[in-house]
């Protein structure tokens, strides 16, 4: 069997609907019966689980200008 994953283990990512933006890390990853792909996320001591539509790669903002 081949699963098709578009994120990977221990990769950094966020989700689409977390209005603050928190980094999350995949921890695990699990192919469904109907042929979709969940992935484990953990954010500190939280960890839940979510289809691909809902996650995104992590993205740092640079800011410009200097440091005070």
């Amino acid at each position: 069997m081949k699963i098709n994953n578009k994120f990977t283990l221990k990769q950094h990512v966020s989700l689409s609907t977390d209005t603050e933006n928190l980094k999350r890390i995949v921890i695990g990853i699990k192919a469904c019966a109907d042929g979709g792909v969940l992935y484990e996320l953990a954010c500190g001591k939280e960890m839940t689980w979510h289809y691909d539509c809902e996650i995104s790669v992590f993205e740092t903002k640079k800011q410009i200008g200097f440091a005070v």
